[in-house]
């Protein structure tokens, strides 16, 4: 039996804090919950959300909704040799939890990606990355539920179109299919991924490189950079890192020789975010009760009573400041609702 709340507050449902409220609530640990739950949906005739942790959504409003989130922890092991060990995980796994028990496990693909906040669920949708390794890597099989037919599909990896911080989910699906499972294959024979350069400077600390030291070294980088969401409300990464022209880049290069480029390919590079807001002078600064973190550009938070309109504000005079500066438009990595 379904529990469904009235006027609930989502409140400890998103990482910025907004203290807003939805029509309904409820949860979901299988398929017969969900059809249940999306019969009530579609009768009331109101919009529905799916979210995992909370920690990818911007606020404007109330949410005049039906908001779901899934809590099928599971993580069954489908496949497993000498070298590789083959998984299939609920949705309503804690992300982090799940790359805890695989470091522990020795399986190595994830350590890269520790401390993401969030969901396994919500993974694929993004394609999560960091420290140059993107969960993409090592998803095999996305499983979704049919919000229109209740049927259930199976997406390859190379179904889910994976782009950076983008996939069919965002796309073709959105809306369409709720993501109920997803399957991955991590390796036992380790092939650390140890070019980003905080990373390589944090592992001097120790004596050996393994699962569990990379995945301590990605936790201090990110405690040390980034606000814990209980503190600060904030949904990590606000804005994803832009890929230009490499012609734009060289044109930037040569009046900002410190500027980091990563060539992603002979045409295109990959230009930090971060140091582009920091560069236009928004490092630390704010906008009523929005503000930008002091160690981390990247970053927007809520400073106490901020509203998704203050953050959506100041979200938009980066973007216009960094334009006018550098000709880059920079693009949300939240989804406003």
């Amino acid at each position: 039996m379904i529990d469904i709340k009235e006027n609930f507050s989502l409140k400890k449902f998103n990482t910025f804090g907004f203290d807003i409220q939805c029509r309904y609530f409820s949860t979901f640990s299988n398929e017969t919950e969900l059809k249940e739950i999306l019969l009530l949906q579609k009768k009331l005739n109101i919009p529905l959300m799916v979210i995992g942790g909370g920690s990818n959504l911007l606020f404007k409003n109330d949410f005049n909704g039906f908001v779901i989130q899934p809590t099928n922890k599971n993580i069954e092991i489908k496949n497993e040799t000498n070298e590789y060990v083959e998984l299939r995980v609920g949705a309503g796994e804690n992300w982090d939890e799940f790359v805890e028990y695989c470091v522990n496990n020795n399986w190595g693909g994830i350590e890269n990606l520790s401390l993401i906040p969030g969901f396994v669920g919500t993974c694929p949708i993004q394609n999560i990355g960091a420290y140059g390794v993107e969960v993409k890597d090592v998803i095999l099989l996305v499983e979704t539920f049919d919000i229109e037919t209740f049927s259930t599909h199976s997406f390859t990896n190379a179904d889910c179109h994976f782009g950076y911080r983008d996939s069919i989910f965002k796309h073709d699906l959105k809306g369409k299919h709720i993501i109920t499972h997803v399957s991955f294959k991590l390796n036992k024979k380790v092939d650390f991924i140890l070019d980003y350069g905080h990373l390589k400077t944090e592992l001097l600390k120790y004596k050996i490189i393994d699962l569990k030291n990379i995945r301590q070294a990605v936790i201090d980088i990110r405690n040390s950079k980034l606000p814990k969401p209980e503190d600060t409300g904030n949904a990590g990464s606000f804005f994803k890192n832009p890929v230009v022209k490499n012609e734009l880049a060289e044109q930037l290069k040569q009046q900002y020789p410190d500027i980091p480029i990563y060539v992603q390919n002979a045409k295109e590079s990959k230009i930090p975010a971060g140091w582009l807001i920091e560069k236009a002078g928004w490092k630390g600064r704010n906008i009523g009760n929005a503000g930008v973190h002091s160690k981390q550009a990247l970053v927007l938070i809520n400073l106490g009573n901020a509203t998704g309109a203050e953050v959506l504000h100041l979200a938009k005079e980066i973007q216009n400041s960094v334009k006018n500066q550098f000709g880059i438009e920079l693009e949300m990595e939240v989804n406003v609702v």
